[in-house]
């Protein structure tokens, strides 16, 4: 009747301490990459809100411009119908 020795039980429980770190890692991988993939996803509608924002700003920024042209093409022409009428 063969005997187990301490190194063969040894051995079981290492490999028994490996397969569960293998398990332990490969559930935080998973974890993990969900993870990634929520704040990838986070990050894409971030970034479409920041595109959104700067084409507001352009357009306002435009639109401040012909105010501001606009109010000198009206300036430069009551000054000159007032200089005209003198």
């Amino acid at each position: 009747m063969p005997t187990s020795k301490p190194t063969d039980i040894k051995l079981a429980v290492y490999a028994e301490r490996l397969d569960r770190y293998i398990e332990t890692q490969s559930a935080l991988n998973a974890s993990l990459v969900a993870s990634h993939n929520s704040i990838q996803s986070d990050i894409e509608v971030i970034q479409e809100w920041r595109s959104k924002m700067y084409g507001v700003k352009t357009a306002l920024v435009g639109i401040g411009f012909l105010v501001v042209h606009l109010a000198v093409i009206v300036g430069t022409l009551s000054g000159v119908n007032w200089i005209n009428t003198k």
